[in-house]
């Protein structure tokens, strides 16, 4: 939270002047998609606001489809229109793979790689790349064989 100008806003409808600052940063960068912004009391003390006024900023940055708000996370950027927002990072893995079988990367009856294989490829712990896998399940596109490994479903029409 460092901008160019002072962090002073006075006057009426101050809420749009503050989204319109807090927009401009975005834009800039300086919050990137998948980042998450400052409190609404890091925010209020910074700008000398009310959190009422701060709050009704972030309802208009929300409201454009800028920010959304996740539980355990606050505020954060989402990504350009048309990419799917991974809030969490098992819901990325489950997109990629999902991509993956929509594409015939991974054919019905492909056995996925193993929980290890993809906690390395993807960097994640076991419980959020299971996780990825059990949203996959849920959702009928693989199934598990217990002592085996995972398998892209079967189609049944």
């Amino acid at each position: 939270m460092t901008p160019k100008t002072s962090n002073w806003l006075t006057g009426g409808r101050v809420h749009h002047r503050l989204a319109d600052r807090i927009r401009a940063q975005i834009s800039a960068g300086e919050y990137p998609p998948g980042s998450a912004l400052p409190s609404e009391s890091a925010l209020a003390a910074y700008y000398r606001l009310a959190r009422s006024t701060v709050r009704r900023s972030l309802a208009v940055l929300a409201d454009e489809d800028l920010i959304i708000t996740l539980p355990g996370k606050g505020r954060v950027v989402t990504g350009p229109e048309g990419e799917p927002r991974a809030a969490y990072r098992y819901q990325a893995i489950a997109n990629e793979l999902r991509a993956q079988i929509g594409t015939g990367t991974l054919a019905t009856g492909a056995k996925l790689p193993s929980e290890l294989a993809l906690c390395k490829q993807y960097g994640a712990s076991r419980n959020t790349v299971r996780q990825a896998l059990d949203e996959l399940k849920d959702e009928g596109l693989i199934m598990s064989r217990h002592g085996r490994g995972h398998f892209v479903q079967t189609v049944r029409d």
